[in-house]
């Protein structure tokens, strides 16, 4: 029996978010902002829930994810 899994897909969608805003600020094809993205500090923290950092506004996220970025 399939079931729609709700929270994995939203987590999917903010993922999806995310990385678009990503990329389009730091002028980076979304293929570089995905591997980015996975290979990032902020990732991990996301999946586990860390501090409801799953709750924040993807525009947040989206600037740790830079802060990331711009410190490597």
């Amino acid at each position: 029996m399939n079931r729609f899994d709700s929270q994995s897909d939203f987590a999917a969608k903010k993922y999806a978010w995310i990385i678009e805003r990503f990329s389009k600020k730091k002028n980076l094809s979304f293929d570089e902002a995905l591997k980015f993205f996975y290979c990032s500090a902020l990732y991990p923290l996301l999946c586990e829930g860390v501090s409801d950092l799953h709750c924040m506004s993807d525009e947040y996220l989206t600037e740790e994810l830079i802060f990331e970025y711009e410190e490597t």
